[in-house]
């Protein structure tokens, strides 16, 4: 309770001038890389760490806290306006937000994902607030075992609710899942399916995989379609939208209902607490979760706003729950707190389990721009400028793509500093968009591969400490949670009533 209050106490640190125009700074500068295939909010995070030693301490962790709300939300603009997500974390949004774009309801769509946005923003940052011992003890509960399951649990269901498609689903996890083998081996010191090359001996770098994946491959099917004018691009072009087109009626909020987006945040903020899972994985579970429970799955994937919802929720109610790891053991949740953890030690600030109680005033202004930014400076910010991200459509095609390609290419080499991964993104765009081409998903590619490695290294640990024995899966009983979870979607996405629940999966 102490804690609390000295968390609200902190927002007076906002009225600073300097703090505001901070957490201001970063929130911008976070969505726009977020925005831009190619940047994100981790590179908007690692450019600013060098100026954390000029910073006063609290400054610098507020302003590291909005840039990692924007980077979460800010995903979702290109996603919805041009199909091409800005960020890992928002591929699950896009499915449901480019049909609304090209349906003219672009705008209505960013609409839903800052209210998602927000609200998973401040579930997550109150929940972190409230319950972040509680919650960092139950993830320690989840072993070399468990994680296993877990990442096998979220690779099994995403293939699964690809409805009409599971063997296309799930050769492309596995294609996936081959990518993430080349390099160095996981646990021992060799390389594998490198061919000789001495560029592969690192693998595959995660970026080109993306921007190859979403951007070369939507240029490749953009310039296969025939250039006529959709009616989103004529909406964008005739019609002046006004700043409430982006304010969703009530009726949509009711229908989408809190439940879901309740639902959604728990998800992504548990997942969170995972060190490793990330947003991406949180929102994969949260939108699986939103068609499985949904009366009518089969409009997913063709701009149902509770997609775009559950996805939004989940993904942005992951930044409360990937903290609690990072400052109470020190083992960062992913990217972008593996850098906010480096500015708590480059000021001299050890996470720990006494932090909390210890180092308390230092933490609490971070967890207060962190909620800040959730239920202010998403919603101001759709509101003072969505107009003009919703017109990024009406840019002439040629010249609109042209760019993204520079910036795709450019974006790959600038992530990894190396001509041989900015090629590998071309070539990932090549097979991506055969994939698309022929009916495949490639969100399961992209899945396996992100998940490839954690998976390969926690199943040989979990075989290695056992000698050997698979039945360590189900005698552990984190690990058999997960296992009885799995099967509990397998039942209800392909079992029980497949031919009513049937149609169209929603995917890429």
């Amino acid at each position: 309770m102490d804690f609390i209050l000295l968390v609200m106490n902190s927002f007076g640190l906002l009225l600073d001038p300097l703090n505001l125009a901070y957490v201001v700074l970063g929130f911008v500068i976070g969505t726009i890389f977020a925005a831009i295939p190619g940047l994100t909010a981790t590179l908007a995070m690692a450019l600013l760490l060098p100026l954390t030693y000029t910073l006063n301490v609290e400054t610098a962790l507020m302003a590291c806290a909005s840039i990692y709300m924007a980077g979460m939300c800010g995903g979702s603009i290109t996603a919805t306006t041009i199909n091409i997500p800005g960020a890992p974390s928002s591929m699950m949004t896009a499915l449901d937000g480019y049909p609304m774009q090209q349906q003219g309801k672009g705008a209505l769509a960013l609409g839903h994902a800052a209210i998602g946005s927000m609200f998973g923003g401040a579930v997550g940052a109150l929940l972190l607030i409230a319950v972040a011992p509680f919650v960092a003890e139950l993830s320690l509960l989840v072993k070399t075992t468990g994680k296993f399951s877990l990442l096998a649990f979220a690779l099994i269901v995403v293939v699964i609710a690809q409805r009409g498609r599971i063997p296309q689903a799930g050769l492309a996890a596995c294609i996936g899942l081959m990518l993430a083998t080349v390099g160095l081996d996981a646990m021992e010191p060799v390389t594998r399916f490198t061919f000789g090359n001495a560029n592969l001996t690192a693998g595959v770098d995660l970026m080109p995989v993306i921007i190859g994946t979403f951007a070369i491959a939507e240029i490749l099917v953009q310039a296969r379609t025939p250039s006529d004018t959709t009616a989103a691009t004529a909406a964008a072009g005739k019609h002046k939208l006004r700043r409430r087109d982006f304010i969703p009626p009530w009726s949509d909020i009711r229908r989408i209902g809190f439940r879901c987006y309740f639902k959604s945040c728990l998800i992504g903020y548990f997942v969170g607490t995972l060190p490793g899972a990330g947003g991406s994985m949180g929102s994969f579970l949260a939108y699986t979760e939103a068609v499985r429970t949904s009366p009518e799955p089969e409009t997913f994937g063709k701009g149902n706003p509770q997609g775009i919802a559950a996805s939004e929720s989940a993904n942005n109610a992951v930044c409360g729950g990937a903290m609690v790891p990072m400052l109470t053991f020190g083992i960062p949740g992913d990217p972008i707190t593996a850098i906010m953890l480096g500015v708590l030690v480059i000021n001299g600030i050890q996470p720990g389990p006494q932090l909390m109680s210890d180092q308390a005033g230092l933490i609490a202004p971070m967890l207060a721009a962190l909620l800040f930014s959730a239920v202010v400076l998403i919603p101001l910010t759709l509101y003072a400028i969505g107009p003009y991200f919703i017109r990024i459509v009406s840019i002439r095609k040629d010249v609109l793509y042209a760019v993204i390609a520079l910036l795709a290419v450019v974006g790959s080499y600038v992530a990894t500093y190396s001509t041989f991964q900015m090629f590998m993104a071309l070539g990932m765009g090549v097979l991506a968009f055969v994939l698309r081409r022929n009916g495949f998903p490639v969100i399961t590619m992209l899945l396996g591969y992100i998940l490839g490695p954690n998976l390969e290294e926690f199943l040989r640990r979990s075989l290695s400490l056992s000698n050997g024995n698979p039945m360590t899966f189900l005698t552990n009983p984190d690990s058999l949670f997960f296992v009885l979870l799995t099967l509990v979607f397998v039942y209800f996405l392909v079992i029980r009533k497949p031919s009513a629940r049937a149609g169209a999966a929603p995917g890429l």
